[in-house]
């Protein structure tokens, strides 16, 4: 009785009424599916593995944007033949994978995902203390395979040739509400893989979908499991979340559903301060607004963004205590990524190119003599100015530096030379017209001139 009313109030559908080894056929007059929005190498993966004599379905985040009348940016295919006989079959196919063994199929750049129908047999699989699954390769049939994935919205399975739709959990149903539904016990799913609380985030965001009660009701409890799983998935999950194009829209989910603690530590403080918020909220705008307009975006940028504020707190510290301005922006740059590689297994690249960035920051206020030309032809010059222009946008600097820099990375050699002048005449430039002899190396780290020197050493 109690089990029946609290059903009720979460509006959690019974599983029992629905025949999940049967799915629902859809036609193409039902489904609507635009067939020239399937990939030609996905039609020639499943094709082939159809004329080898073998069940092959377009599966997963593709069936769901192409119902919604997106063409995805990924194709997986779905098959009941093992890795070894899909390999066999393509020229170019590797096996990867150790929890779960899947094939990538290469055609040029284009890179597909074949998997072989999971079996029922993740109560046996190997586990940790926490209830995540290690290690899983048992194989099955394809409504054991629709029963193991996480959201309903993603186990329908799409045959090209045909133009059917196999629905076996009411997905199509579930995308015309808007609705994100996780088959079987929530709380069960999420212990087999905790990060299946990022995914349920950044579908509701991206896709403008609700999160059904049942789904959602775990997630704050059992958030602190997703510490548990291996810092490479985690941080492979997160770039999908932030390369979304809804980055914005996803970090306000996680914030909703408690899940960023651990993850980006110190954002929720950065978040309540006027200049941090508005400087994360500009970033993430900028994103979503390049990945809309078909642009690539750095995540190198994306993560010297959302830690900045992290590395100016700690810069800011490391002067007070006296160090100079360069050194001092090192050593906070150093603690920051020291303590998220730890977390989010930060890529060596993404970092190289992380410190890039927020050095150049100071190089920005020195606009004497050839500094400005020497910073022109740094090879990260593009994303140091952007990330500057950041920092005038959200307050933290004078835009006029901002305006300055884009005058002078933008004009011709006379408008340079007279944007140097300017400079020089400038309050704080006088320093150039004291006598040759005279040393400044004393006032390193002082006084409004403090930038300007440190900058020099680099």
């Amino acid at each position: 009785m109690i089990k029946k009313f609290i059903r009720k109030i979460l509006g959690v559908k019974k599983e029992a009424a629905r025949d999940t080894t049967a799915p629902i056929v859809l036609g193409p007059a039902q489904h609507g599916i635009d067939p020239k929005l399937v990939s030609s190498n996905a039609i020639r993966v499943t094709s082939s593995l159809q004329e080898a004599g073998f069940a092959a379905f377009v599966v997963g985040g593709a069936v769901r944007d192409l119902l919604l009348g997106v063409k995805p940016k990924d194709f997986d295919i779905a098959t009941n033949a093992t890795p070894e006989q899909v390999k066999r079959l393509f020229r170019r196919a590797f096996i990867i994978g150790k929890r779960f063994q899947i094939v990538h199929v290469m055609f040029g750049q284009d890179l597909l995902e074949v998997t072989t129908f999971r079996g029922a047999g993740a109560d046996s699989a190997p586990k940790d203390e926490h209830g995540r699954v290690l290690r899983d390769n048992t194989f099955g049939l394809q409504h054991e395979d629709a029963l193991r994935r996480d959201f309903t919205i993603n186990a329908m399975y799409y045959n090209p040739a045909t133009q059917e739709v196999l629905d076996y959990h009411g997905g199509v149903e579930d995308i015309r509400a808007k609705t994100l539904r996780m088959i079987g016990k929530p709380e069960e799913r999420y212990r087999e893989d905790p990060v299946r609380m990022l995914r349920v985030v950044r579908f509701a965001a991206k896709l403008k979908f609700t999160i059904e009660p049942h789904t959602a009701a775990p997630i704050p409890v059992m958030a602190p499991l997703i510490n548990n799983v291996p810092a490479p998935r985690v941080f492979d999950e997160m770039l999908k979340l932030l390369m979304s194009g809804h980055a914005l829209a996803c970090l306000q989910q996680l914030r909703k559903e408690g899940l960023h603690h651990g993850l980006l530590p110190l954002l929720d403080v950065v978040l309540e301060q006027p200049l941090g918020a508005k400087f994360v909220t500009l970033a993430l705008d900028a994103t979503d607004q390049r990945i809309a307009a078909g642009k690539t975006v750095s995540p190198g940028f994306l993560f010297a963004s959302l830690l900045w504020h992290q590395v100016l707190e700690k810069w800011t510290a490391y002067r007070a205590a006296g160090e100079s301005t360069i050194p001092a922006l090192h050593l906070a740059a150093d603690d920051v990524l020291d303590s998220q590689t730890e977390k989010l297994a930060l890529q060596r690249k993404i970092g190289s190119d992380m410190r890039d960035i927020w050095s150049m920051q100071p190089r920005f206020e020195r606009r004497v003599g050839k500094a400005p030309y020497k910073l022109l032809e740094h090879l990260r010059f593009r994303a140091g100015y952007d990330f500057l222009l950041l920092r005038c946008a959200s307050g933290e600097i004078d835009a006029d530096i901002g305006e300055w820099w884009t005058a002078f990375y933008e004009g011709d050699e006379e408008t340079r030379e007279a944007l140097l002048v300017s400079a020089n005449a400038a309050p704080g430039a006088v320093k150039k017209k004291r006598p040759p002899r005279r040393s400044t190396r004393s006032k390193t780290g002082t006084g409004g001139g403090s930038t300007t020197t440190g900058s020099s050493g680099e």
